[in-house]
Formats: structure tokens, C-alpha cells, sequence
């Protein structure tokens, strides 16, 4: 994600929320390598003239116009627990390795900006292999933008403000594309501009401006009856004037994770439309999140207009996750006040059934104690099956379930974290690659019975051909995600365990073996090989989010302090 602060909190502390992009995520991330109070917003706040190619969004007339708009919450804000573990005096040897890890990082990083800068500056993404431009949001310099917060933080501010001169030319009001994905370009665009923002002490106002543009642009995708949003909105139809509905096969992430960049855009700007969009899809999941066939969550795809959830496939992974990983976010993003506290009771509700039939315990070969996050089913009779599978994209559940353990005063759930956090990394070392692949299939422990490995009941199987023992890969690809260092990230911070530090290491050193390219690092397939085959695609997320946890995990703890931000 972006960087994004929130306002106050009590006892004087400030959060900022760091960009995720999820996913997966989006995810938000401000930085100083000694935290300074960021405003909640500019004391005057003057709304900059729009470009002259823009399309005026704001003076378009709404079909469905909001009669009156839902205010930011001005309650009290509470103090949130201590989230990061109390760091003691570091050894000069373990200082001089974390720092070489560290530059090992950056120089990675590098590598692969200096790739897009060379082969598709300004665009989207760069192809790692063939170095083609590849246009995926909105010819909006996705890449250069989503990893705004990453150059500030690795300290390359030239890089930065050559990202931040070149924004300024371009208009986020009028996209290249014909089909808008509102998920994607809030949380890569808009949150990438807010984040860098915030990150850098507002030091830039174009950074706000044009994310208010897009702000503007994607405002009118919650033009629809019920102002639930267009998943895939046809931008010219709406230009022109003609009425839209919402989607009615929407992705769960779609409508659950907007809250955090929307909600800022209120904070900074004061204009009360971004929070009043998001709190109405919050009031939609609150009303239904008892009503699901599986009560306590929602099915990964929704119909938006008809504000049905019929759907019977729950998990954390594809289509769902990041929903589920701004509820502890949002609470924190609204200063823990009273008016927030519908986002823990739900992320509380939701956890219960994580732990009843969606977490489970692997069978492996030497019976370790770990989890992973599989699939819910629900039968017409109400009797619900827990299919043991497993996507990369749920890794991201070790950190949720870490943060929320603190700031929720849960301490018995840290240890369900560190599960969740050991089982991605198993499903790493694992492969022969030794990278996880998009997702798997496993044998699942039974339940309360000691779980040892059962070699008869794994021959029975049809298993792909080069799965390791423990893992049926379904889809052998590696994406560049960020979902699994994040969690170990996280999960090293609160506990000051050194056994993540070194864990990322391992984990580092054989992605970069694997995907490094002449360009820039690749997507992989055929993790099942000691070698897998490089694919021509570099998400914007592997600057952005990925390389930046690698970074983070080997930087002082009070750089990006969890007491301080919000990632």
C-alpha cells in the first residue's frame, strides 16, 4: 500500500497509514528515519485549478445525489496499545550484518527502477524480459507512482521529486483506458499520491492535487442507486451522462478496501464525499456480515446492486483479502475513536470464524505446528466443510492477525499468528525453487487428534508432477507478492524474535537468485523446478510493497515504528 496518516490519537501519538497494494493487497506507508507530527490536514486547504484536458467530474449532475453527507467522526480518539516490541542495544556484529542485508535490498531496488526508468518511464510497469511498456491502469505511471513511499524511505529523494516533476504534467481525470478497475487505481494511484504526501511532510502539494483529480474521477463510479460503486466502470458511458448500476458480481476487496485512501482524502482535503462513499459500503457489510451463509464473513463476490451475498466460497484469499485487512486499519485510521469501533467488533466476529473453519493446521513431513489459510464451504444444509488450500494472497493474514492481537488487547491470538507466519515460510523452503507458489493444496491435520504425517494418505492423492511432500501446487507461478515477508515484517517487529530477521534473509536471497532479469526482476512459473522459467511481468507491488518490507525488516526499528505508522 501508500502512505496515509491518520489524525491524532491519545496520549499525543500519531498514526500514518502505509501503503499496502494488498493485493492485495494496497496497503499505505509514511516515513521518516525520525517520525515528525504530519498535520491531519492543511490548515487552509485550496483546491488547485484542474489541467485543461480534464474532464470537470465535479460539475457533472449525480442520477443518485447524496442528500446529505456522513461527517468524519470528531469523538474522542483512545489511546491504542503499544504495538512494537522494546528493542534493546544492538551488537556492533549483528548492526554490520543487518546493514549489509539492508544494502542488498536497496541494491535490488535499484537495479529494477533503474530497469523502468530505462524501458518504460512514465508507464505502467516494464516487461522484465523484452523491456516493453505494459499499460494496466491507466497510462498514470503506475510503477513510478505505487513506489513513491519506497524511494523516500531508501533515501533516494532525487528519484523522488523526478517521479513527483513528472506527475505534474499528467491528468488523472482523463484515463487511456476504456474500462476504470476503481480497486486498483485507488489503492496503487490514489494511494500511492496520498501516501508520498504524507510521507514526505506535505511538502508537495501536487501530490494531494492530483490525487484529488482521481479522487474526483473515481467519485463518479459511486454514482449508481444505492452508491455501491462500479467494480469495472465505463468512465465514458458515465462522462456522457448515461445512469450506471453496481456490479452485480463484485469482488468482496472491491468495496472493502477503499476505506483507508478514500477516507484520507477526506481528512486532507476536508471534503466530506470520500468518507461519506466508504462509511455507506461499511454500513452494507455491517448490515449483511450476520446474514451470510457462512455468519461472520462475507462470500468473495457480492452483488453490489442488489445487495445480496449469496455466494458460497469464504476465504482470505483472492477477491476477499484486503477487505478483511482494513477492518483493524480503519479502526486505527480513525483515531480509535467510539465511531471506529464497528470495524473491531466486525473484524472480531470475522476472526472467530477465521479460527473455526478457514485456519487449519497442514500435515508435513516432520509434523510441524503451523496454519495456513484455506477455504470455507457451506452445504444447503448449513454444515460447513473447510477445504484445505492454500493462496499466496492469504499470507497477508499473519500480519493482520499480529496487529490486531495488539491494538485489540488479544494477546492469546499472537500465538495464531505466528502459525500463519511460520506456515507461509514453510510453504517456501519447501519448494524446490524455494519460493511458494500462487496457490496449493495440502492434507489437512485432523482436529483435536495429534497430527503426524500420514505418507499413505498423501500416495493416495493425484498430486502434480514435482510437489514436494505436503504441497499439491495447483498454480506453480510466483507473482513477486508481497503477502508472506510482510507478515514476517510485521510479525518481527512485535516480537523482536531474530529468527524472522534471518528468515527474511533466506527468503530474499532466493527470490532475488530466481527472478533477477538483465532488466529488472521477473514474475516465475514452475516453482516446482530447482529452477524456474521467468515470465515478462513486473507488477508495480514488488516496488512498492515487496522490496520495501524486505528493507524495512533490516532497518532500526524506529524507522517506520508500528507505534508511529500504520502499514
Amino acid at each position: 500500500m501508500t502512505v496515509i496518516p491518520s489524525v491524532k490519537l491519545g496520549g499525543g501519538r500519531q498514526r500514518v497509514l502505509i501503503q499496502l497494494t494488498f493485493a492485495a493487497v494496497i496497503f499505505f506507508l509514511i516515513h521518516q528515519f525520525s517520525p515528525w507530527p504530519l498535520p491531519s490536514r492543511p490548515a487552509v486547504y485550496t483546491k488547485p485549478p484542474r489541467p485543461s484536458t480534464a474532464f470537470p467530474w465535479d460539475e457533472l449532475p449525480q442520477h443518485y445525489p447524496v442528500e446529505s453527507f456522513r461527517p468524519l467522526p470528531s469523538g474522542k480518539p483512545e489511546e491504542i496499545p503499544t504495538i512494537q516490541h522494546k528493542f534493546g542495544r544492538e551488537k556492533p556484529a549483528a548492526k554490520a550484518e543487518r546493514k549489509r542485508r539492508l544494502r542488498a535490498v536497496k541494491a535490488s531496488f535499484d537495479h529494477a527502477w533503474e530497469g523502468y526508468i530505462q524501458h518504460a518511464w512514465l508507464e505502467d510497469e516494464v516487461k522484465p524480459l523484452s523491456g516493453e511498456a505494459h499499460s494496466f491502469l491507466g497510462d498514470w505511471g503506475g510503477t513510478a507512482v505505487d513506489a513513491l513511499d519506497t524511494l523516500w524511505i531508501m533515501g533516494n529523494y532525487s528519484e523522488f521529486e523526478r517521479v513527483v516533476n513528472a506527475i505534474e504534467k499528467k491528468d488523472f481525470m482523463n484515463p487511456s483506458k476504456e474500462v476504470v478497475m476503481v480497486f486498483e487505481n485507488t489503492i496503487r494511484i490514489v494511494g500511492g499520491l496520498l501516501g508520498a504526501y504524507d510521507l514526505s511532510g506535505a511538502k508537495y502539494p501536487i501530490l494531494l492535487a492530483k490525487a484529488q483529480e482521481m479522487g474526483e474521477m473515481l467519485y463518479g463510479a459511486f454514482d449508481t442507486p444505492n452508491r455501491m460503486p462500479v467494480s469495472w466502470w465505463k468512465w465514458k458511458e458515465a462522462a456522457s451522462g448515461n445512469p450506471q448500476t453496481a456490479s452485480n458480481g463484485a469482488p468482496l476487496a472491491d468495496l472493502g478496501s477503499l476505506s483507508l485512501e478514500f477516507t484520507r482524502l477526506s481528512q486532507l482535503t476536508g471534503d466530506p464525499r470520500y468518507f461519506d462513499a466508504i462509511t455507506r459500503i461499511t454500513d452494507v457489510l455491517e448490515k449483511a456480515q450476520d446474514t451470510t451463509r457462512l455468519p461472520g464473513m462475507w462470500p468473495g463476490t457480492i452483488d453490489a446492486a442488489g445487495l445480496t451475498f449469496n455466494n458460497d466460497h469464504f476465504s482470505l484469499g483472492a477477491l476477499s483479502d484486503s477487505a478483511y485487512e482494513y477492518l483493524p486499519k480503519q479502526h486505527i485510521m480513525l483515531g480509535a475513536r467510539p465511531e471506529a469501533h464497528r470495524y473491531r467488533q466486525m473484524y472480531e466476529k470475522a476472526f472467530a470464524v477465521f479460527t473455526q473453519h478457514v485456519f487449519f493446521r497442514p500435515m508435513t513431513p516432520n509434523n510441524t505446528d503451523l496454519l495456513l489459510s484455506g477455504n470455507a464451504k457451506p452445504d444447503e444444509a448449513g454444515h460447513i466443510r473447510t477445504e484445505a488450500s492454500m493462496q499466496h494472497l492469504s499470507c497477508f493474514a499473519g500480519a493482520m492477525v499480529s496487529l490486531a492481537a495488539r491494538i485489540f488487547s488479544r494477546p492469546a491470538d499472537l500465538a495464531i499468528a505466528r502459525r500463519l507466519v511460520d506456515g507461509c515460510i514453510w510453504a517456501y523452503t519447501a519448494m524446490p525453487s524455494g519460493i511458494m507458489p500462487e496457490s496449493f493444496s495440502a492434507l489437512r491435520c485432523p482436529d483435536p487428534a495429534p497430527c503426524v504425517w500420514d505418507q499413505a494418505a498423501w500416495d493416495a492423492i493425484t498430486v502434480s508432477a514435482g510437489s514436494p511432500p505436503g504441497i499439491n501446487v495447483w498454480d506453480s507461478r510466483y507473482l513477486l507478492r508481497p503477502e508472506t515477508i510482510e507478515s514476517v515484517f510485521v510479525y518481527y517487529r512485535l516480537t523482536g524474535d531474530p529468527a524472522y530477521q534471518d528468515a527474511a534473509w533466506r527468503l530474499f536471497q532466493t527470490i532475488e537468485r530466481q527472478t533477477r532479469t538483465p532488466i529488472a526482476h521477473a514474475a516465475v512459473e514452475n516453482l516446482t523446478q530447482s529452477t524456474p522459467d521467468q515470465l515478462d511481468r513486473m507488477e508495480s507491488f514488488w516496488l512498492a510493497e515487496t522490496l520495501k518490507y524486505f528493507y524495512l525488516i533490516f532497518e532500526e526499528p524506529g524507522v517506520v515504528s508500528l507505534d508511529e505508522y500504520i502499514l
